[in-house]
């Protein structure tokens, strides 16, 4: 497989590199924080300045993965450019489209496909990272009308190689999805944290189960989750104020979210446990990108590839 050069090795790019190593493939990383470098090459991973590891990606004609939050492309991207000009490059940011727009403004000669495997926990930093978080997450990689699917193969086979299962989506699809699943329940999460500070110690120490999961992501740093929610306002604040508005209408009828959303939290449950299907898509075919699409837009996932040949799982 195609060497990998992971660019910001916090708790996402961290496990990155430690599947990928665990998986065979030859890598290195790069990151802004001392610490982070310091534990990384502490652990036995190989960790250079930035401009080093980029020009080493291009020289080796490696992968490059952006795993920086959002705010940090501005200072990592122009890098790319000079020193990788036209690397294959792959991300792994929790929103899409303002990175396709970085990317093209400012590393316009990298072949790139968007990519986000969603996993995680609300701590960050090398130390909150491990091989094995990647291990069975969605894994989104993007596709549009003119993404190189032979690219996009191996971007694919790199998920998959890390135990992600591969879920393709075309980019605004993506970034309304996650505001739905992802960047709303961050927002709930601080309303429901900063609420049962305000309430006292004693709702706090009755606190149990579902508090505990419900606020869990408040934990999170607040720089990244502001960068997250705001980098994707154009998706989320639309569902936000939905939301608001569902939640208004609480007092009158109660009864009814209760029944609405206990019936709606069953899709869920479908979705993961459901009987599947297995469909192939061959990459060379002239319909493989309708293929594609359909995998995402019905709920299935790529669980694994042979040559041009991806194999995925669909929902009956």
């Amino acid at each position: 497989m195609r060497p990998l050069c992971v660019l910001g090795l916090g708790l996402i790019g961290g496990s990155v590199l430690r599947a990928a190593a665990a998986a065979g493939i030859d890598c290195w990383g790069a990151t802004a924080s001392a610490p982070d470098a310091a534990a990384a090459r502490a652990e036995g991973f190989t960790v250079l300045g930035t401009g080093e590891a980029l020009r080493t990606a291009a020289e080796r004609e490696a992968l490059v993965c952006l795993a920086v939050p959002l705010p940090a492309l501005e200072d990592v991207l122009p890098a790319v450019h000079e020193h990788a000009p036209g690397v294959r490059l792959t991300d792994v940011v929790s929103v899409k489209a303002p990175v396709y727009a970085l990317v093209r403004r400012l590393a316009p000669r990298a072949r790139y496909i968007g990519g986000h495997p969603m996993a995680g926990t609300a701590e960050s930093g090398w130390s909150a990272g491990s091989g094995t978080l990647l291990r069975g997450a969605r894994w989104v990689v993007c596709l549009e009308e003119d993404t190189d699917l032979e690219l996009l193969r191996e971007v694919c086979a790199f998920a998959l190689a890390c135990g992600a299962r591969v879920v393709p989506s075309g980019v605004d699809a993506h970034d309304t999805a996650v505001a739905a699943i992802s960047h709303l329940p961050h927002v709930f999460a601080e309303v429901l944290a900063e609420l049962g500070e305000r309430t006292g110690p004693l709702a706090l120490r009755l606190a149990a189960g579902s508090y505990g999961d419900a606020t869990r992501v408040a934990g999170t740093r607040p720089e990244l989750v502001r960068a997250m929610c705001e980098g994707n306002a154009e998706a989320l604040f639309p569902l936000l104020d939905t939301a608001i508005e569902r939640l208004r209408t609480a007092r009158e009828a109660l009864g009814q979210l209760t029944e609405t959303g206990h019936a709606a939290r069953g899709a869920l449950d479908r979705i993961r446990t459901g009987p599947t299907t297995e469909v192939l898509i061959d990459l060379t075919a002239a319909e493989a990108r309708t293929g594609l699409r359909t995998i995402g837009e019905s709920g299935g996932e790529i669980t694994g590839s042979e040559g041009h040949t991806l194999i995925a799982e669909v929902p009956l």
